[in-house]
């Protein structure tokens, strides 16, 4: 297979060995995506990278000064020296031309020595108790962390919790949102907020929200419209103080460009390329001028982003975290405008067909360019894996994949006519070993789906654990491998219920998705097979079986996620469905209170912990006292 300057391959393989030749029509539009003019051959060059593994005396071409990441300079002359710290310096040549961007990489990501753990994977919105405002919160989720923590979890993994927009309406999906480097602040707890609980208006609001929870669907646009009329009051009452200043000043730009987006998009509403053309770029002065004229209402978005600092902070005490970092942004979002010179913002990024998504998928993701993506020194991926980590016991990357190639497609085409476009994945695992080292966070690698060969390889080797299911793996879980974390399903695949009952083949089919009846039956016999139960058995029993034959394996992390643990029939998210199906908005069918105390979670729960290493330790950041902030990289 063949690449072409631009980083388009020829072509690719589908999941059934048939080859998809990339169309010249098709090539020729990803290169204009990508910043051609006419018939450029190639990118124009810029700052090169350079990547070192700690420790080595690599050889200098010619003399340079290297300017370090903390600001020190130095004259390096015939080899590099060997302590340099790790991290991101530049090269600059005595002789002129462009610096070198220099990362000074440990080669491995954090991976704690003997791990052996359980994790309980939970959609945090789903999982709302008698307090929550219609939506599950960071309250909800310190709750979860005591809970699973005392019964032994190792960590709690937990869906995005990124940002979306919330100017028109409320995304429901945590893998489309405005800002994968800043919190979404639906998942506030209120009452935990200082002056909440003394506030009589406030109360008022919460009855309001509670009276939400009478209904399964979370309806995201109602709670937000309560939670921030709550904060707004509070924002009135409390105003800025010096702990909010001081932390803006230690945030930064990162920080403040976010904010200026979202006051802006209260001002102006979706859609950032249609706003006034003063304000579509986050360097253009009149942002600046908007941003002083409307400098408390800045204030009070970066405000809400250090309330939601601090009651993440509280529930990585309680259980460390494992976030789950989306592959890509939504085009109209903050993230978007704030890098949208280095984004295609004329692609999208999709899936090829496979088994479960005959059409394809088309995730209306813009991607980044790879050139340009390189020539900032990877900035942008250092600053957003630095904000997922510094919070988090570990990290999981949606589509790691992606660290290789992602499949492009063009808005007006469908899915199987996208072509697969190349990134420098030595650099981008650099980088990532870097952040994840300083966080001293591992790093979970979301490998399902078509992964060319050769990628777990290197992921294993770069210290990322592989990602494996029992719907997926031809062996049983005593087989599966050790650097990976194991689990029966995900939020997009059938739950347990799901399959042995039926139900989630009825589903499919309600929802208008052509439902493979033969795949269903080729799961269900699957799950007989892994849980050792006959036709017929009870759907608990099923439930705790499985679960039981998973801890077996010996991957370091086992995971059981809380809808399974209940004996849930419906998916949190079907791919492929649009309007039919309330995708992200299901809550669990009981209360979080009911839900930790019912019998089934214990079941599950005693079952997938049998053998496993008891309790959060040192080895994960996150954990009790720990409390961590970022900085932006220069």
């Amino acid at each position: 297979m063949a690449t072409d300057p631009w980083g388009v391959d020829d072509g690719y393989w589908d999941k059934w060995g048939t080859w998809h030749a990339t169309d010249p029509a098709t090539r020729a539009r990803l290169h204009a995506a990508m910043g051609a003019a006419g018939d450029q051959q190639a990118p124009t060059a810029g700052r090169e990278v350079w990547v070192v593994r700690a420790g080595t005396e690599a050889p200098l071409g010619s003399p340079c000064e290297l300017r370090l990441e903390d600001g020190s300079q130095l004259r390096a002359e015939g080899r590099l020296p060997p302590d340099l710290p790790i991290g991101y310096h530049d090269l600059q040549p005595f002789s002129g031309g462009p610096a070198t961007r220099l990362i000074v990489t440990p080669g491995r990501c954090h991976l704690p020595a003997g791990l052996r753990r359980w994790v309980l994977a939970v959609q945090l919105h789903a999982c709302r108790s008698a307090r929550s405002w219609g939506i599950g919160d960071l309250g909800d989720l310190w709750r979860i962390g005591t809970w699973a923590a005392a019964r032994g979890a190792g960590m709690v993994a937990v869906n995005p919790l990124h940002a979306p927009r919330t100017d028109d309406h409320v995304e429901p999906s945590p893998y489309y949102s405005s800002s994968r480097r800043w919190w979404n602040p639906l998942y506030l707890a209120i009452e935990e907020i200082p002056g909440a609980t003394d506030d009589p208006e406030v109360a008022r609001l919460g009855e309001q929200a509670r009276a939400l929870l009478s209904q399964r669907l979370i309806d995201r646009d109602q709670v937000w419209k309560l939670k921030r009329q709550a904060l707004e009051r509070l924002w009135t009452r409390l105003g800025p103080d010096l702990r909010l200043d001081r932390w803006r000043d230690d945030q930064g730009a990162a920080l403040e460009t976010f904010a200026r987006f979202c006051a802006l998009a209260d001002a102006h509403g979706s859609g950032w390329s249609r706003w006034p053309v003063e304000h579509r770029h986050p360097s253009l002065p009149g942002v600046a001028r908007f941003a002083r004229a409307h400098a408390d209402q800045v204030a009070f978005w970066a405000w809400l982003q250090l309330l939601l600092h601090d009651q993440l902070g509280r529930a990585a005490e309680a259980a460390p975290l494992l976030h789950d970092l989306a592959i890509g942004v939504d085009p109209d979002g903050a993230d978007a405008w704030t890098y949208q010179d280095l984004l295609a913002l004329d692609a999208r990024v999709g899936a090829p067909p496979d088994e479960f998504n005959p059409g394809g998928q088309d995730w209306g993701l813009p991607p980044f360019i790879p050139w340009k993506l390189r020539e900032a020194g990877y900035r942008p991926l250092a600053e957003l894996w630095r904000s997922s980590l510094s919070r988090n016991g570990g990290l999981r990357v949606d589509h790691v994949m992606g660290l290789f190639r992602l499949f492009w497609i063009l808005p007006d085409h469908g899915a199987v006519d996208g072509a697969y476009v190349r990134y420098r994945h030595d650099e981008l695992l650099a980088v990532l070993a870097v952040e994840s080292t300083r966080a001293g966070a591992l790093v979970v690698g979301e490998d399902l789906g078509t992964v060319e060969d050769g990628v777990r390889a290197t992921l294993t080797e770069a210290g990322v654990l592989s990602n494996r299911l029992v719907w997926f793996e031809p062996e049983p879980p005593e087989e599966f491998p050790a650097q990976a974390l194991a689990a029966v399903t995900t939020h997009d695949l059938p739950t347990v219920a799901g399959i042995w009952t039926g139900e989630d083949l009825a589903d499919q089919r309600a929802a208008g998705v052509d439902a493979d009846e033969g795949r269903w039956a080729q799961l269900r016999d699957k799950l007989a097979a892994v849980s050792e139960q006959p036709p017929g058995a009870p759907v608990e029993e099923v439930v705790v079986a499985v679960h039981r034959r998973l801890a077996r394996a010996p991957s370091m992390l086992v995971a059981a996620t809380m809808e399974d643990a209940l004996a849930v029939r419906e998916r949190p998210n079907m791919p492929g469905t649009l309007s039919e199906r309330p995708n992200w908005s299901l809550a669990l069918p009981v209360s979080l209170d009911e839900a930790l105390a019912h019998p089934l979670v214990e079941e599950v729960v005693a079952a997938i912990g049998e053998g496993r290493r008891p309790g959060p330790s040192d080895d994960f950041p996150g954990g009790r006292g720990s409390h961590r902030s970022w900085q932006p990289s220069s």
